[in-house]
């Protein structure tokens, strides 16, 4: 207890992912506490100044979708905001923006101080309060106990947070933040498996002393564009805050090579256990991994419109300052770049996500979740995720009801999750395009279209938002069925036309449907035809699926096989012992993941075709199980 108040959730944490678990359970009217370390910090962003990205961007929509917050706070708080990809096809489309790094935590703080059902208290966790294997609530730092019905722990980089600078290595957290020394010890005890993970973070550099001459201007788009589905757009275009392009040079390289062994990751300390992030590696790292190439591009990119700081993107580092200070001052335009903060790399604890079930929740300890970077996960998108749903299960177990689990061709937060709890990581998750299947059905521009019914579900989205969607649906329906009504005939005056926008005149009627699919036709030219007074998004949803329309199908009908196997449901108690000629890996891969249906149990590594045979024949003599 807190006071005389009983939690019926505590969120332990209040970086991206603690901030929507706290949101979603509060909103869904249980009594929630949000213990953080600084309130200070709260949504605060530590590395990058960007919101979105290839695959994240498509995340933060999802979100937007659920009911999350994400989108919304980055929609008020951006300096910048593109299409990434907007010349190829529509499954790697995806928004990124520029977040000013002083106004999105701040709107956010203020979005959780107005929310009912939600308390915020200044504190470090140390240790939870278990009773039977059930989670209790949680202990402090001055080992005061506070009660609740389910936990959720969303600790970031904070689990014995170490900052690694060349030869030094110094217990603190982001900012030089205390972190929480005695918390990953007690997971441990309890039966987790605790790993040690690393990333890190490049310099900033004060705006005035760069020579912008040398670098290509990087503005947003001319178009207004937003995050949530639900906001009208927040900015100015022509008041958008440019980045810059710059590389890496010859003299960079041979700065990092020569001094490699001063790196903390290269000979400059010798403890690390910590595994670094693939899809984001340091400087010396891509230099190291990639010696033949030439040149490594950098963005320069604003942090906020309230100080000067600019970050190198890409240029992440665990050199000694002095070094630092050579390695920055090789870079084209910033010879005379005044270091305002010396990057680092930062090395943590989380556990093993094998050990989570698909809601999220542990299989160690039951009603404790878990999300974010404990999980093994990189960037701010892929923990706001983890905590949406984390706060959305907890919710709904405490509710009775079933978790809410989006399958992997339902969006990319179900890949995200899939991937976590059945095959694990070895280095810190990032979520990419290629890692889902059936990319081409989880898009930028359908995230509401595959997600806001579960949203409303959960009770997440308003009366009036679901009305609105609703509004859309019908739309969508209603200008497909005038395409499909309406007919282009062979005149004269109609070929004429054709041609001059050189495309193949008709020879027999055509409706405006079909003669949309002709690749370079556009909705501009149907108009020509005849009036269609709809918004641009149902526009845009007719023109993807009609022009899409044979891959999407063939997509669906691939999704449909893998729904059906994920709905042949394994029991809870299965005792694969019994099952003979099991090879060796799959069964101990299967007693420790213990999947839940034949679909997740295809997906995990070391389980082969002849195992899941075996499986099957079992279940069906063992279970009456029968395939539907």
């Amino acid at each position: 207890m807190c006071g005389d108040t009983m939690y019926e959730i505590i969120v332990v944490g209040g970086g991206h992912a603690g901030c929507e678990a706290s949101l979603a359970s509060a909103r869904k009217g249980h009594k929630t506490l949000l213990i953080t370390g600084n309130i200070k910090n709260i949504a605060d962003m530590p590395c990058n100044p960007s919101i979105g990205g290839s695959a994240k961007g498509i995340v933060v929509r999802e979100i937007d979708a659920l009911g999350g917050e994400m989108g919304r706070n980055a929609d008020k708080s951006l300096l910048q905001i593109k299409m990434l990809n907007s010349a190829k096809g529509p499954a790697v489309q995806a928004l990124r923006a520029q977040a000013d790094k002083i106004t999105y935590p701040k709107e956010m703080l203020k979005t959780l101080e107005a929310t009912a059902n939600l308390d915020i208290k200044e504190a470090i966790v140390e240790d939870l309060i278990v009773d039977n294997n059930i989670v209790k609530g949680v202990v402090l730092e001055n080992g005061e106990k506070i009660e609740s019905q389910c936990v959720i722990l969303t600790t970031g980089t904070y689990l014995k947070a170490d900052i690694l600078v060349g030869d030094t290595r110094t217990r603190q957290g982001p900012h030089g933040e205390k972190p929480s020394n005695h918390l990953s010890d007690k997971l441990r005890n309890y039966g987790f498996n605790v790993i040690r993970l690393k990333t890190g973070t490049p310099q900033r550099i004060a705006k005035d002393s760069i020579d912008y001459s040398k670098a290509k201007k990087e503005e947003g788009d001319k178009k207004y564009l937003t995050f949530s589905y639900d906001m009208k757009p927040q900015y100015k275009i022509e008041e958008q805050v440019p980045c810059y392009l710059i590389y890496t040079t010859d003299e960079t390289k041979k700065i990092i090579l020569d001094n490699l062994n001063k790196s903390s990751m290269y000979g400059g300390l010798n403890d690390i256990k910590g595994v670094g992030p693939r899809y984001c590696p340091s400087i010396e790292d891509k230099m190291v991994r990639f010696k033949d190439k030439e040149k490594h591009q950098l963005f320069l990119e604003p942090e906020s419109l309230y100080y000067d700081d600019i970050y190198i993107q890409g240029f992440s580092t665990s050199m000694p300052r002095d070094i630092q200070e050579k390695m920055v001052h090789s870079l084209p335009g910033l010879e005379h770049a005044k270091i305002l903060k010396y990057a680092y790399a930062i090395e943590y604890d989380a556990i093993d996500a094998k050990q989570l079930k698909q809601s999220l929740e542990t299989k160690v300890i039951e009603n404790l979740f878990t999300a974010g970077q404990i999980n093994g996960t990189s960037g701010y998108e892929e923990a706001a995720c983890q905590g949406l749903m984390a706060g959305i299960n907890a919710s709904l177990k405490l509710e009775g009801k079933e978790p809410l689990i989006l399958k992997r061709n339902e969006a990319y937060i179900g890949v995200l999750i899939d991937d976590l709890v059945t095959k694990g990581i070895i280095d810190p998750y990032r979520l990419l395009t290629s890692r889902a299947e059936y990319r081409l059905l989880l898009r930028n521009d359908n995230a509401d279209l595959r997600l806001t019914d579960y949203g409303y579900k959960v009770g997440l989205i308003s009366e009036d938002r679901y009305k609105r969607f609703n509004d859309k649906k019908e739309k969508i329906k209603e200008l497909e069925k005038v395409l499909k009504e309406n007919k282009i005939t062979p005149t004269e005056e109609t070929n004429k036309y054709l041609e001059s926008i050189n495309t193949t005149i008709l020879k027999d009627g055509i409706t405006l449907y079909d003669f949309l699919k002709r690749p370079e036709i556009t909705f501009e030219h149907l108009e020509h035809f005849i009036k269609l007074d709809y918004d641009d998004d149902i526009k845009e949803q007719i023109m993807i699926n009609n022009k899409y329309e044979g891959y999407i199908v063939k997509a669906n009908k691939e999704a449909a096989k893998m729904v059906d196997l994920d709905n042949k449901k394994i029991p809870d108690d299965i005792d694969y012992d019994k099952i003979h000629n099991l090879a060796s890996e799959a069964k101990q891969k299967l007693k420790q993941i213990r999947p839940t249906s034949i679909g997740q149990a295809i997906r995990i590594s070391g389980v082969n075709p002849a195992d899941i045979s075996l499986i099957m024949v079992y279940l069906k003599k063992e279970y009456l199980y029968e395939s539907k």
